[in-house]
């Protein structure tokens, strides 16, 4: 396996825009640091006790509370058509960003980056929900792997999947009337996953593809 900081690639941002004919694409490579939404987050745990009367907990005398800020709290909604357990699709909603995370067993065949009908149909209605919120910062495009096989596949596969997505999303946008988004399309191979790869349900969950926006201020 390799560190997250290791993995030094270009994302691909595309930009869509109409033509007079038809839609044209004009891709161009710049540097992306900034690892995805989802990365370092920890699994949920029980909350840890805590001894109210502890003298830790109090603040030293003359001292003050810093001020007040708003948290960026994130609402996650799953849907599955098998088990609670098992996500297909996974919805994260903060004060800042929205992110749909769909399951590659759930969007591909094994090993493949041709997506299903289900998979193409979910897309769409991302696309829809993207057009309806009236999206105009950068949307992101990510593929995710498990840590199984070579770190070299695992890129090479994560990133067509991330461009077959991009693909449907694009063109959804574009037949609703709405073609000037900007994209970053990238595959991240194993780097950050979100559950355990040493079991098949968290190699499961790591295998996604993640399509992350923000959008505009109410």
């Amino acid at each position: 396996m390799r560190s997250a900081a290791a993995a030094a690639k270009l994302t691909l941002t595309v930009v869509l825009f109409a033509a007079a004919t038809g839609v044209a694409v004009a891709p161009q490579a710049v540097a992306d640091t900034n690892p995805p939404p989802s990365a370092g987050e920890p699994s949920p745990s029980a909350p840890v006790r805590i001894d109210p009367a502890s003298p830790n907990l109090q603040l030293p005398e003359g001292s003050t509370l810093a001020p007040p800020k708003v948290l960026d709290i994130v609402s996650v909604t799953d849907e599955s058509s098998v088990a609670a357990s098992q996500p297909e699709q996974r919805q994260e909603t903060s004060n800042s960003t929205v992110t749909y995370a769909l399951q590659s067993e759930v969007a591909f065949g094994k090993d493949s980056a041709v997506l299903s009908a289900a998979a193409t149909s979910r897309i769409q209605a991302i696309a829809a929900d993207i057009n309806t919120r009236h999206v105009t910062s950068p949307i992101r495009v990510f593929g995710f792997t498990d840590d199984l096989g070579s770190s070299e596949h695992g890129d090479a596969l994560s990133k067509q999947r991330a461009q077959a997505v991009y693909q449907v999303l694009a063109t959804a946008l574009s037949s609703a009337g709405d073609s000037s988004h900007t994209f970053q399309v990238r595959g991240y191979g194993e780097d950050y996953p979100i559950a355990d790869n040493s079991t098949e349900v968290g190699r499961r969950q790591n295998r996604r593809v993640e399509i992350t926006f923000t959008p505009p201020a109410a």
